[in-house]
C-alpha cells in the first residue's frame, strides 16, 4: 500500500509538474516569439562637419565638443578612450566615438584638428597617417519618444560586447550560469536555510536566468509563490533557449538606473547613460561600475550615492581580481582611479521641448505615433546645438532684463523663438516659452498672436512687382486716411509716432514703418493682390479680406512667420520649413529622406529691391538699435512688428546664412509694454551677436541696374550732384529724363583741362552704403 501511495503521490507531483512548467512554457514561448522589447525612436542633432577650410574658432569647437558629452582632459595620456578631447594651442586632440551615419557606420578613432586664423586648417588621422578631407563628428542626442512604460534600453548583440564584462558579471552574478538549467538547486538549499534561520525572505538564490524571468514576467514582490514561478520561467527559458540567447536577453533586459521617469535598462544604454561609451570601449573599472549597480541600482547609483558606489565597485574588482579576469596589480590601480561620470546624462526628457514638438508634427504626417515609441527609429535632424544655447541665454537674459528695466510684472512676459537656415529653410532651433526646458505650450508653433507690421514687406512687395509703377523712390501719401471696417466703424490708422509726414519715397515708408502710407498703398494695389502675394510667401491659411490686415491684424505663429520671410532671404525662392533630414530603422536602414524642395515664387528683381530696403530698415530705420551689439558689415536685414495697444512684440530678420523669429508678449493678451524694436530685437540681436553669421551680401540680379536720380525732379543726373542718389531700378523701369547741375558743368571742365574730377556727394556715399 505504501509503495502504491508512493507512486500515486510521485505521479501526482509529477503530473503537478509538468502542468505547472507546460503552463509557463507557453507563456515564455508566445512572450519571447516576437518583438522582445519597444524601442523608443532617438532624435539626434545635425553632426559637426570638419573638413579644411570649414570656418571655425577654438571657443567654438569646444562649445560644440562639449555640447556632445565629450569629456575635457589635460593629459595625452589621459586620452584614452573615445569622447574624449585634448585643446592643445591651436590643435585639438579628439577621441572619436563610434557613430553609425547615413553614409555608413565610423569606428572609434583619433584625430588632430588644427585651427588657424578661424579656420580648420588641417585634419589627421595620426594612427593611419592620413589625412582626411571629411569627419563628422557623432551628433548630439537631442530626446527620444518613449513607449507608455518610459522604459529605455539601447540593444546590443553578445558578439559585440566585452568578454571582460561577460566574465565578469558571471563571476559575480551567477559562477555557474553555463552549468546548471536554470535554477541552482545547491544556492536554493543554502538560501533556504539562511532564511529559515531569519525566520523571513532576506536571501534569494536566483541565477541570471530567474532574473531574466523576474523581469520579463513577473514582479519584485518577495513571496514564495512568486519565487516558484520564478523558477519554472528558469526552466521554460532554458528549455527553449540556448545559454547565449538568455545572456544576450539579460544584458538588454536588465534594470540599471533610473533618469527621471525614464528606466534604464541593459548595460548598451548603462554604458552611454554613465559614462558615454559604447559596451566594447569601457575600462575595468567602469565595468565593475555597471556589475556592482545589479545589486540595487538606486543604492549604488555613482551619480546619487558616489561613495557607496564607489565601495561596490572595489568589490567588484576584488572579485575579477580573485577569479584571474584581471591582474592584482591592475585591479589596485583601477581602485585608486575616480568614477569618471558623464556631466549630464544623454537622452531623458528632451531639453529642447519646442523642437521636439516640431519634430514630432513632421513625423506624425508619415508615421504613428505607436511605431514612433517602439520600433526605435533613429531621426536625424537640423538642430544646431550652440544656435539653440545661443537662442535660450537671450530670452532668459533679456526677459529678466526687460522685466527689471521697464519695471514689468515678474513672469508675465513670454517669449517665442524660431531660427532657420535661409538656404534650404531647414529649422535650426525653436523655444517655445520663457523657460526653454518647460514642456506644455510651444508658442513657436503655436501662439498665433496678430504680426503687426511684420506683413508689410508683402504690401512693397506686391508694389515692387509693378516696377512701371513703383520704385524705391516713388512718393507715397501719409497723411490722415479714414476707412470704414468690417463693421461700418470708422478706422484711422495711425503711425506709431501719432505724426503724418506727408510725401515720402516708398523706401523711407517701409524702413520707418509709416502706416497710413502703406494702407494707402495696399488698397491702391488690391487686397486681392496684396494677400496672393502672402500666401506666395508661404502663409497657407485663409485671410480675411479687410484693410486692417494690411498693418497685421493677421494672427501667425513664430513659425509660419519664419516661413513667409524665408521667401525673401532666399531671394524669391519657396521651400518648406523642415526639421528633419531623413529617419532610419533601428538597423540603419534608411526609410525616409526629406531632400531639399525649391519654387521659384518671385523674380528675383524685386525681391532685391526689397531687401534692399530690409537692409535699410536696420542701417537707419527701426531697428537702427541692433547695431549695438551687431556689426554694421553683416548687412543684417529684417523688419520689426509691433500690435495695438503693445500687445505684442515682433521681430523677423535674416544675415547671410541665418533668419530668426522673435515675439514678446503676454498669453493672457495684455498690453506687455513693448514695441518690435524694444522687446523681441534685444532677443534678436543678442542671439544673433552669440552665433557665427555670414554677412548678408545680396547678389545683384541680372535685371537690376543702378541709376543716380535727382529726387527733387525724379530724373537722372550726374553722381557729383549734391541731391544726387544712386537707386536700384528694374532694366527698362527707370526715369529717361536727365538733369544737369552746376557742378556737374565744373567736373566736365575739369575733364576737359586735365584737372582734377570732383568726386561723388555725399548723399550718394551714403546711399550707396544704405543699399
Amino acid at each position: 500500500m505504501l509503495k502504491i501511495a508512493a507512486l500515486c503521490l510521485t505521479a501526482a507531483l509529477l503530473f503537478a509538474f509538468f502542468h505547472y512548467f507546460s503552463q509557463f512554457n507557453r507563456i515564455v514561448k508566445e512572450r519571447l516569439s516576437g518583438r522582445l522589447w519597444e524601442m523608443p525612436a532617438r532624435v539626434y542633432a545635425r553632426p559637426l562637419e570638419l573638413y579644411p577650410g570649414k570656418e571655425l574658432d577654438s571657443g567654438t569647437l569646444v562649445q560644440e565638443l562639449e555640447a556632445s558629452l565629450y569629456l575635457r582632459v589635460t593629459r595625452p595620456a589621459d586620452l584614452d578612450s573615445p569622447g574624449k578631447f585634448l585643446w592643445d594651442g591651436n590643435m585639438f586632440r579628439i577621441f572619436c566615438r563610434p557613430f553609425k551615419f547615413e553614409e555608413g557606420e565610423s569606428e572609434p578613432r583619433k584625430i588632430h584638428v588644427t585651427l588657424r586664423s578661424g579656420k580648420v586648417d588641417m585634419l589627421e588621422q595620426p594612427d593611419k597617417g592620413a589625412f582626411p578631407e571629411l569627419i563628422h563628428l557623432d551628433p548630439v542626442l537631442i530626446g527620444s519618444f518613449y513607449p507608455t512604460h518610459r522604459e529605455d534600453r539601447v540593444i546590443v548583440r553578445l558578439r559585440d560586447v566585452s568578454p571582460l564584462l561577460v566574465k565578469a558579471l558571471l563571476a559575480v552574478e551567477d559562477r555557474q550560469f553555463y552549468d546548471h538549467y536554470g535554477v541552482n538547486p545547491v544556492a536554493i538549499l543554502r538560501a533556504v536555510i539562511t532564511n529559515i534561520r531569519k525566520q523571513h525572505l532576506s536571501q534569494g538564490a536566483s541565477t541570471l536566468t530567474q532574473q531574466l524571468a523576474k523581469n520579463f514576467f513577473l514582479t519584485n514582490e518577495k513571496t514564495l509563490k512568486r519565487k516558484i514561478d520564478e523558477m519554472f520561467m528558469a526552466l521554460a527559458l532554458e528549455w527553449n533557449y540556448t545559454k547565449d540567447q538568455i545572456l544576450e536577453a539579460y544584458l538588454n533586459e536588465v534594470y540599471m538606473g533610473q533618469d527621471g521617469k525614464r528606466g534604464i535598462h541593459g548595460f548598451g544604454l548603462a554604458a552611454s547613460f554613465y559614462f558615454g561609451k559604447s559596451l566594447h570601449n569601457l575600462q575595468a573599472e567602469e565595468i565593475a561600475v555597471l556589475v556592482g549597480l545589479l545589486k540595487g541600482p538606486s543604492l549604488y547609483d555613482p551619480r546619487q550615492n558616489p561613495d557607496k558606489a564607489m565601495k561596490r565597485r572595489n568589490t567588484v574588482l576584488t572579485t575579477m581580481a580573485e577569479q584571474g579576469l584581471i591582474r592584482a596589480d591592475a585591479a589596485k590601480l583601477a581602485m585608486e582611479k575616480p568614477i569618471e561620470l558623464l556631466k549630464a546624462s544623454p537622452g531623458g526628457e528632451s531639453k529642447f521641448p519646442a523642437y521636439m514638438d516640431i519634430v514630432k508634427r513632421q513625423l506624425l504626417q508619415e508615421y504613428k505615433e505607436e511605431d514612433l515609441r517602439s520600433e526605435g527609429l533613429q531621426i536625424f535632424t537640423a538642430f544646431d546645438p550652440l544656435i539653440q544655447s545661443a537662442a535660450e541665454k537671450a530670452v532668459v537674459s533679456q526677459i529678466k532684463a526687460i522685466e527689471s528695466g521697464r519695471r514689468l510684472p515678474v513672469g508675465k512676459l513670454e517669449a517665442a523663438v524660431v531660427v532657420t537656415s535661409t538656404e534650404g529653410n531647414e529649422i535650426l532651433a525653436a523655444i517655445g516659452g520663457r523657460n526653454p526646458e518647460f514642456y506644455g505650450f510651444n508658442r513657436a508653433a503655436d501662439a498665433k498672436r496678430p504680426i503687426g507690421s511684420l506683413i508689410k514687406p508683402a504690401v512693397y512687395l506686391t508694389a515692387l512687382q509693378h516696377p512701371e509703377q513703383y520704385s524705391l523712390i516713388t512718393l507715397l501719401d501719409d497723411s490722415l486716411l479714414q476707412l470704414r471696417d468690417e463693421k461700418n466703424r470708422l478706422w484711422t490708422p495711425q503711425n506709431y509716432d501719432r505724426q503724418y509726414h506727408g510725401k515720402v519715397p516708398l523706401y523711407l515708408s517701409l524702413a520707418h514703418s509709416y502706416n497710413a502710407a502703406t494702407v494707402r498703398l495696399g488698397m491702391a494695389l488690391g487686397l486681392k493682390q496684396v494677400f496672393e502675394t502672402l500666401q506666395e510667401m508661404g502663409f497657407s491659411r485663409e485671410i480675411s479680406p479687410y484693410p486692417s490686415s494690411l498693418l497685421g491684424t493677421i494672427e501667425m505663429s513664430p513659425l509660419e512667420v519664419a516661413q513667409m520671410y524665408q521667401t525673401l532671404a532666399s531671394g524669391g525662392f519657396f521651400s518648406p520649413a523642415r526639421a528633419i533630414r531623413s529617419v532610419y530603422t533601428a538597423d540603419g536602414k534608411a526609410l525616409q529622406r526629406y531632400p531639399l524642395t525649391v519654387r521659384q515664387n518671385f523674380e528675383p528683381g524685386p525681391v532685391y529691391l526689397l531687401n534692399k530696403i530690409l537692409q535699410s530698415v536696420v542701417i537707419e530705420g527701426t531697428a537702427a538699435s541692433v547695431l549695438n551689439v551687431l556689426p554694421k558689415k553683416l548687412g543684417a536685414a529684417g523688419k520689426t512688428g509691433t500690435t495695438d495697444d503693445l500687445k505684442d512684440s515682433w521681430f523677423a530678420g535674416f544675415t547671410g546664412d541665418h533668419l530668426a523669429v522673435v515675439w514678446v508678449g503676454r498669453d493672457d493678451n495684455k498690453s506687455c509694454g513693448l514695441t518690435g524694436s524694444s522687446g523681441a530685437l534685444q532677443i534678436w540681436g543678442e542671439t544673433m551677436a552669440a552665433i557665427r553669421n555670414k554677412p548678408l551680401d545680396l547678389p545683384q540680379p541680372e535685371s537690376v541696374e543702378w541709376v543716380v536720380i535727382d529726387p527733387k525732379t525724379g530724373f537722372r543726373t550726374d553722381e557729383v550732384c549734391d541731391n544726387a542718389m544712386a537707386i536700384p531700378y528694374i532694366i527698362g523701369t527707370a526715369p529717361k529724363a536727365f538733369i544737369s547741375c552746376p557742378k556737374a558743368a565744373a567736373a566736365e571742365k575739369s575733364k576737359k583741362e586735365d584737372k582734377p574730377v570732383l568726386k561723388p556727394s555725399a548723399i550718394i556715399r551714403w546711399l550707396k552704403e544704405l543699399f
